[in-house]
């Protein structure tokens, strides 16, 4: 059986009972026996997807399937699944098993998806190459030696090394594209407010959205349609009208591209990636697009804007976590203090700790005016940036990572470093704006390239249909 990049083509092959779903589901089985290495799964859900492939088939031939029929999907293992156990890649949630779904999930199931199975994370979405989950690191598909990306990873090489269609993962700085770049996928992070957060185990609750990792740009609008709108669950979930994303896919017209000329000229941006993407540039020109340089002088702030903020989240966040209510508990503690202290050290790795102290510094007396307050308002000059250029362009070009896929090792020990590496990524992110990364070629070690594009709040539409001209 081959490689299939799209539902489309599944869907095709279904109705002319070419294939079965079924059979579908086993060979993607096979496929994660055989790719066990590359630690993509935290768990394969065996029984409950062959009996949703099942019954799915069955409504196929009967014509009433939805439609997502036919696609087959992992969820990042912070996406809680009714009857499910859902960890976060923690020992703080080792064998909790979900007492609900994420709307996520059920809008999947609504429409008949297959959830294959849960996915491997850094640990509570924290950390920017999949090695701090506690299951350990994922694997690039396309080099072992090399990091996913993160969080997401194990999303990104599910669909990478073709273990199934597609996957959800979160996308908090990052966390969607930056593992789509490191592997070759598509990547989509939505509006903030355009998914439903209800059920996704937080990190950062006013920068976490649900988004896509595909092969094809029409699966992720296909994806969008399904998980967007809103929710009675979640308030901050838009209420606006969720346009037909895959309808308006074919629609072209000439854009007004702004480049940001920091992230071109970035020293920390590796050659072949600056290549690749003035190549782009250069075609979209020839294409008829306008593309024109801005400057951006506030990016040498977001990465400390962002750190500030998202670690502040996590520390009220994580609180909850505290070995009395769920979560890892040790059974030797004296006091109700020890007994916090203990469960605490024992269940956070040091990731997930390093990131509780920093905002719990950050929000206490004395500093929450310095630091916390003061990235607030450097977030609402970066809001108010992003929506100046707006008004003049359609989207925002800019890298997805400064490198490719780089070394299991290399730079987990630095935190600096590991935190600059979303130096791109963290800026629609902070805006809120949506994003996506595409693929761009390898590079001359074979390994993916990406380059990102980003939109005005709620207008995947365009950003879309422009992403898959861009691709053809």
């Amino acid at each position: 059986m081959k490689k299939y990049s799209s539902l489309k083509e599944i869907q095709s092959l279904i109705s002319q009972k070419q294939l079965t779903l079924p059979d579908l589901l086993a060979y993607y089985f096979k496929q994660i026996k055989d790719n066990e290495h590359l630690n993509a799964f935290n768990e394969v859900f065996f029984y409950t997807a062959e009996v949703q492939a099942k019954a799915v088939q069955q409504k196929i031939e009967a014509g009433t399937a939805g439609k997502l029929a036919g696609m087959v999907i992992g969820i990042k293992d912070n996406i809680c699944y009714k009857d499910h156990e859902v960890t976060a890649s923690s020992k703080m949630l080792e064998g909790f098993i979900s007492p609900y779904s994420a709307t996520v999930v059920e809008r999947l199931l609504q429409e008949d998806a297959v959830i294959i199975g849960r996915l491997n994370c850094d640990e509570f979405a924290m950390g920017g190459s999949n090695e701090t989950s506690f299951y350990g690191a994922v694997r690039n598909a396309a080099n072992h030696e090399l990091v996913p990306g993160g969080s997401s990873g194990g999303s990104a090489v599910a669909v990478q090394a073709d273990m199934c269609l597609s996957a959800l993962g979160t996308d908090t700085g990052g966390s969607v594209r930056q593992p789509a770049a490191f592997c070759g996928q598509i990547g989509l992070k939505p509006t903030y407010g355009r998914i439903s957060r209800y059920g996704v185990i937080a990190y950062a609750s006013s920068f976490d959205q649900v988004g896509p990792i595909t092969s094809s740009v029409e699966d992720a609008a296909i994806l969008l349609q399904v998980l967007a709108g809103s929710d009675d669950h979640d308030s901050t979930a838009s209420a606006l009208t969720v346009p037909d994303y895959p309808a308006h896919l074919n629609e072209t017209k000439k854009q007004k591209i702004a480049v940001l000329k920091e992230t071109i000229e970035s020293e920390a941006l590796d050659p072949e990636i600056k290549t690749a993407i003035l190549k782009s540039i250069a075609d979209l020109q020839a294409q008829g697009h306008t593309v024109e340089y801005v400057s951006f002088d506030l990016l040498d702030y977001l990465v400390p804007a962002y750190y500030i903020l998202t670690t502040a989240e996590a520390s009220s966040n994580l609180s909850r976590y505290d070995g009395v209510h769920y979560g890892h508990r040790n059974m030797e503690a004296k006091s109700l203090n020890e007994l916090y202290k203990l469960s605490r050290a024992e269940g956070f790795g040091e990731e997930v700790k390093r990131r509780i102290l920093l905002g719990t510094f950050v929000l206490s007396a004395g500093y929450y005016d310095a630091y916390y307050q003061k990235a607030q308002q450097v977030r609402r000059l970066i809001r108010e940036k992003m929506d100046q250029l707006f008004e003049e362009y359609d989207f925002v070009l800019s890298p997805v990572a400064p490198t490719a896929a780089f070394k299991i090792g290399d730079n987990v020990q630095d935190a600096l470093v590991m935190y600059m590496a979303d130096i791109f990524t963290v800026l629609p992110s902070l805006s809120g704006n949506p994003a996506i990364a595409l693929p761009l070629g390898n590079n001359e070690a074979n390994l993916p390239l990406s380059i990102q594009f980003t939109a005005k709040h709620f207008e995947e539409d365009k950003l879309l249909a422009f992403s898959q001209a861009f691709l053809k």
